[in-house]
């Protein structure tokens, strides 16, 4: 489920860029040289970024749409408004209203469909070539387009989801016949291990995986971002609030991190937005925005040029260092060996359900998961998993949490 949601909309979010779009009051400051890897489109549009080797120019704010989005209609007018013409959806989200809402606006505004990068998902366990028809032909249809931009394999665990012939075969007849412009892939779990490997698929051309102001500073990941990019593939971060998975970390409050940023008028959910931004490599951030302040939120931060001091990336380095043992890393292949239980996903489920308060988006995950395999770890086996965690995430507790909220 690729989004990251914008949890404060309320902060001060840029008074010029408000105010000259007609939305407002807000906060801008005065604009630094323009990063080299952007184009600015025209005042108060969304800058665009480069999609790796598609040759494409994204806006390097996309539209996560885990919303309804047929009642919701007004964010998907402000999007285009803002020049925010990267939207990102699925076949599964919300059973399909997701699209459905696409589809409505688009019958209303056909015009609007070729300023659209539009992206859509297959999400199955099987992944065979015979269900990604099967969702493609469905997705069109609810969106009532005769194509996609680009066509993911969504929530892969491990790259042989889609490194067999069969689904490049089938990437390449999409393509052939029009219904795809470009493939790829979304990953929550193992993210370096996938992009190092999606980096020597030369067939592929997107990946979009979770990034943030945690993740970034990892050894593997810094390595796997670098040959992802020069391998050209467009690179799409979601997840980057980098909300804790499931506790809070005692005593560590948020270490002074709203004041680091409060001083230049922005907050800190923008600032973290800002940190992945100032990557050149990421051409566009996924984020969930099912409201209007959330959406001119992050479009503030993605039209402000300022750049994250020196101590306000120590300031969210230190808060991810602090609370560390709260926010799964998506590493599962080292815990999930040992407990032989989908615990990465039951850490995302939480998350959902305490950063991000969406208890049904979290039910509806943990009752996807095969959950048998709970019932009979042992406290050592425990004990193991979390000696082991990098992360150093209490499992034991993360466990009892989601049975109590979840199950």
């Amino acid at each position: 489920m690729p989004f990251d949601t914008q949890s404060n909309p309320k902060k001060p979010a840029r008074r010029d860029f408000l105010k000259s779009v007609g939305l407002g009051a807000g906060l801008l400051l005065a604009p630094s040289a323009a990063l080299a890897a952007e184009t600015q489109t025209g005042p108060g549009q969304i800058p665009k970024r480069m999609l790796g080797k598609t040759g494409v120019m994204v806006s390097s704010l996309s539209m996560g749409t885990m919303f309804d989005t047929i009642t919701n209609q007004a964010v998907l007018r402000l999007a285009m408004r803002l020049g925010v013409t990267h939207w990102d959806t699925a076949e599964s989200y919300e059973g399909g209203r997701a699209e459905e809402g696409i589809g409505q606006f688009l019958t209303r505004n056909p015009a609007m469909r070729e300023k659209i990068f539009l992206v859509t998902k297959s999400y199955s366990l099987a992944r065979t070539p015979q269900e990604m028809t099967g969702h493609l032909e469905q997705s069109l249809k609810r969106m009532q387009v005769g194509y996609v931009d680009a066509f993911f394999v969504h929530g892969i665990d491990k790259i042989e989801d889609v490194d067999r012939p069969e689904i490049k075969e089938w990437a390449k007849t999409a393509k052939a016949e029009g219904k795809i412009k470009f493939f790829g892939f979304s990953t929550h779990r193992n993210m370096a291990t996938q992009l190092l490997a999606a980096a020597r698929m030369s067939w592929l051309d997107n990946v979009m995986f979770s990034y943030n102001y945690r993740l970034m500073h990892m050894p593997a990941m810094k390595q796997a971002v670098e040959a992802a990019y020069e391998a050209g593939l467009g690179l799409v971060a979601m997840k980057t609030q980098g909300e804790a998975s499931h506790l809070t970390t005692e005593g560590s409050g948020d270490i002074g991190l709203a004041e680091a940023f409060e001083k230049q008028g922005y907050s800190p959910q923008q600032a973290r937005l800002k940190a992945v931004w100032e990557d050149k490599r990421i051409a566009s951030i996924c984020s969930q925005m099912p409201n209007l302040a959330i959406m001119q939120a992050n479009a503030a931060a993605a039209l402000d040029k300022t750049k994250l001091s020196r101590q306000q990336n120590q300031a969210l380095l230190a808060y991810a260092q602090a609370s560390a043992c709260n926010y799964c890393a998506g590493c599962a292949d080292i815990c999930e060996g040992i407990l032989n239980a989908p615990f990465a996903d039951i850490m995302r489920a939480l998350m959902y359900y305490q950063g991000y308060g969406q208890p049904r988006t979290a039910r509806q995950l943990m009752a996807s998961l095969p959950l048998a395999g709970l019932k009979s770890l042992s406290p050592e086996r425990l004990a193991q998993a979390e000696a082991a965690c990098p992360q150093g995430v209490d499992m034991a507790k993360a466990l009892a949490m989601a049975r109590g909220f979840l199950l």
